[in-house]
């Protein structure tokens, strides 16, 4: 009997923990560098992995750099080329971070949440301190994170022909939107 008991409460505590942490393997991550002189340079990326635990506010994404669909294909060889995101040799970019006052966000009640995120945004193994404002939409259980913000390409040691042209804006802008 003692070891049924043992068994019930590991299982129950196992489940409750699970509950904190929720992941999707669907994220959405879509980069916008478009100028005046270039509307084509936008790509997005719909296999975006990304997971929040709801007790810490633990956040994180990463996203494949190949996966970008871009509609011009010679933007998509450049966005994954030597000078841009190197993709052969960094294959992926990532965040890691945490929400300001998890606590504000009621995970268990419907509403909207509007939050500052704060972490390291990593692109060509480079890591630099990001904070952005995330909004968080609760519905019946399900919760969904959006996001926008900017990088500034140098940062990340990405230069090229068509960004000294303005041919490619030097801060992109930068959106997320996973569902749970």
């Amino acid at each position: 009997m003692k070891k049924v008991t043992l068994f019930l409460a590991f299982v129950i505590a196992a489940s409750s923990l699970m509950a904190q942490k929720k992941t999707t393997s669907t994220a959405t991550v879509s980069f916008d560098a478009t100028t005046e002189k270039d509307a084509l340079p936008k790509a997005e990326n719909k296999t975006g992995i990304a997971s929040i635990d709801t007790k810490t506010g633990a956040v994180a994404f990463e996203v494949a750099v190949k996966n970008f669909a871009f509609s011009n294909p010679r933007i998509q060889e450049h966005f994954n080329g030597a000078n841009w995101l190197n993709s052969d040799q960094f294959p992926k970019f990532s965040f890691t971070g945490t929400i300001e006052k998890v606590s504000k966000i009621k995970f268990s009640k419907n509403g909207t949440y509007t939050v500052k995120v704060n972490g390291n945004l990593t692109v060509k193994d480079i890591s630099k301190a990001l904070t952005a404002t995330a909004v968080f939409t609760v519905t019946d259980g399900k919760v969904k994170a959006t996001t926008n913000f900017t990088i500034a390409l140098a940062d990340y040691n990405i230069t090229g022909q068509p960004i000294e042209a303005g041919k490619i804006s030097r801060e992109p802008k930068v959106s997320v939107a996973a569902e749970f």
